[in-house]
């Protein structure tokens, strides 16, 4: 396994003069030796160059990557010793599971017992026990998908194993079945794993450090408890949850915060600037209070949808729509009420210019 260090930029166009013309605007991370991390955004966003960087795939335009502190930004995939899963399943038809999984060892001149013991333990791992000794021309799509994940676990001397969305064409029951198991082979195999992907129930249930990317732009890196309960940026509000974060826009002045003419008191001891400002609160936060209490705005209602566990509402306040997480038992709610709903609490944020105020 190996400790990756990026200090780069990449665009895809010579002389790259705006940020636009950047598919990866200068960044620096790492990516801790075992470590599992997950490259999290929509489409366009720059993760798969990111990753294709990595592995040697895409020379960076600018800067450098490093593994365990030796430059190999020149270097070859093979040279870097990186296993690659990709989207869709690179298998050998004409081959067996058990010589589809066998391949990249025998190519190590490994022994047959330690090939043998090698891919028992990992077809064990992926459920494909009873498939080794089928011809992968047969099989599904799903099935093969499992034997490309199985190809690129298997060695045990790899510097780091990244996954390029390795999960789109898996049944959606299978998919949540692999994603635990390959949070069981992290831990059992203390391999340094890689996930790109723009689900986000993937990224913070495989991932112990989830890198949300924009634009191409890293913007926040850290657990899904981070991402949820401190976005440092709006996009991250935005893009994690289910809703996502609510936002108002307004001003702070002489300690209140003011939105469509009315004023709250901010909480004790919490001090921001005064001017332009955007509080943001998740909607399992934004509670239902009785009228008049302090930290609360008054709102219409707008719509009520039943999803079983709880009611989402949503509802204007000040002239923005914003949704909350309400629990359905004894809400007795019609459209166009009016509610209070409080903003301001422990865990309300606060941005300027998209990034979050300490």
């Amino acid at each position: 396994m190996a400790r990756i260090e990026l200090d780069l930029a990449h665009a895809y166009k010579a002389n790259p003069q705006h940020d636009s013309d950047y598919a990866l605007l200068p960044l620096k991370m790492a990516f801790e030796d075992g470590g599992a991390y997950a490259l999290l955004g929509p489409s366009g966003c720059g993760k798969t160059t990111l990753l294709n960087i990595m592995s040697g795939l895409v020379a960076p335009s600018q800067g450098s990557v490093r593994f365990d502190g030796q430059d190999v930004t020149a270097a070859t995939p093979q040279q870097r010793n990186i296993a690659q899963v990709f989207q869709f399943p690179v298998v050998y038809d004409t081959m067996t599971v058990f010589d589809n999984l066998a391949f990249p060892l025998r190519n190590r001149n490994m022994s047959q017992t330690q090939i043998n013991k090698r891919v028992g333990d990992i077809a064990d791992m992926l459920e494909l026990t009873g498939q080794l000794h089928q011809r992968a021309a047969g099989l599904a799509a799903d099935t093969k998908q499992k034997i490309s994940l199985g190809r690129g676990l298997v060695r045990p001397d790899v510097s780091a194993v990244l996954f390029d969305e390795p999960l789109t064409v898996i049944d959606p029951h299978l998919k949540w079945q692999l994603r635990r198991k390959l949070k069981q082979i992290h831990h059992e195999l203390k391999l340094t794993l890689i996930y790109v992907t723009h689900d986000q129930i993937e990224a913070l249930t495989f991932a112990d450090q989830v890198v949300v990317m924009t634009r191409g732009k890293a913007v926040q890196v850290g657990s899904a408890a981070d991402l949820f309960e401190r976005p440092s940026h709006t996009f991250v509000g935005h893009f994690i949850g289910s809703p996502g974060m609510n936002f108002i826009a307004g001003n702070v002045k002489n300690g209140c915060f003011e939105a469509g003419g009315t004023a709250l008191q901010l909480p004790a001891g919490r001090c921001l600037p005064d001017g332009e400002i955007r509080l943001g609160i998740r909607p399992e936060y934004l509670w239902l209070v009785a009228p008049h209490s302090p930290g609360a705005f008054a709102a219409t209602v707008l719509q009520l949808q039943d999803v079983g566990t709880h009611l989402i509402l949503s509802a204007v306040l000040v002239g923005q729509t914003l949704k909350a997480r309400v629990h359905a038992a004894g809400v007795q709610l019609a459209v166009g009420d009016v509610v209070w709903l409080q903003v301001l609490s422990e865990h309300t944020c606060f941005y300027k210019n998209e990034e979050i105020l300490p």
